[in-house]
């Protein structure tokens, strides 16, 4: 089946939609059958459609969730979503969070499904909003753990605490470096940021996309940083990853 970029963005926005309305059954079945959602990236996965079905019961059905959009990129058959999230978890709690969203999608029965959605938000910033709520925040984190351990566990509990971890200032800093360096041309500061880095595009093509750029909203949740760079032509979605150490391991770049 040859897809044009329309009905790549149809098939992603199938999912906010049916998040919107509640309907689990419509957004449990945008998936493959071995669908695959991380949420964030760093937390344990939700694999298949009955653990699918679990992470819609423990997170989307108990609020309402607005998906303000900045930029959709598709690459292939993937689509970046850059975006801020608007969270309603009770009439007095609300959170806005930053994310940039990666669905990667394939035919499945001759129907373009998800087979993977990362979602890139930082964990430790939304508690502290959800906590600066005051007192009305108390009701609505009860029945958070309450969803969590009925749904999912302990062991899915232990699993979404995990989205805690991220990368610190030393792996922000790699990829500020390396973005500095290829905005200005500084050829020994784009060897020593992304000399043994696996690169998703060439090295050439990647100095001549990001020369003069300018970036925004670094994002740092499992064992990568997601950074939105502005050019003077275009805007794009970088993500490095990182392997528990400072240097970039891969940089991928979106559009």
């Amino acid at each position: 089946m040859t897809l044009d970029e329309a009905q790549l963005l149809a098939a992603v926005e199938r999912s906010p939609e049916a998040a919107g309305r509640h309907d689990r059954q419509a957004w449990v079945g945008l998936f493959t059958g071995d669908g695959r959602v991380e949420d964030p990236v760093g937390s344990a996965p939700h694999v298949g459609h009955a653990a699918l079905g679990r992470f819609f019961d423990t997170f989307i059905a108990g609020r309402d969730i607005v998906f303000h959009r900045d930029l959709d990129i598709v690459c292939d058959r993937t689509v970046i979503r850059d975006m801020t999230l608007a969270i309603a978890m009770g009439p007095q709690v609300r959170m806005a969070v930053p994310a940039v969203l990666r669905y990667d999608l394939r035919e499945d029965d001759d129907e373009l499904k998800i087979a993977s959605l990362q979602a890139h938000w930082e964990l430790p910033p939304m508690l502290l909003q959800f906590l600066g709520n005051g007192l009305a925040a108390l009701p609505a984190g009860f029945a958070l753990n309450r969803a969590l351990l009925t749904n999912l566990g302990v062991g899915g509990l232990l699993g979404f605490l995990r989205g805690l971890r991220r990368p610190g200032p030393r792996q922000r800093e790699a990829l500020v470096e390396a973005l500095t360096a290829l905005s200005v041309g500084d050829e020994l500061g784009i060897r020593r940021s992304l000399g043994t880095a696996r690169l998703s595009v060439d090295l050439d093509e990647l100095r001549t996309r990001c020369y003069g750029a300018s970036w925004a909203k670094v994002i740092a949740a499992g064992q990568s940083v997601t950074a939105t760079v502005h050019a003077a032509d275009r805007r794009m979605v970088v993500i490095a990853d990182f392997a528990g150490r400072a240097a970039i391991e891969r940089l991928q770049v979106f559009g």
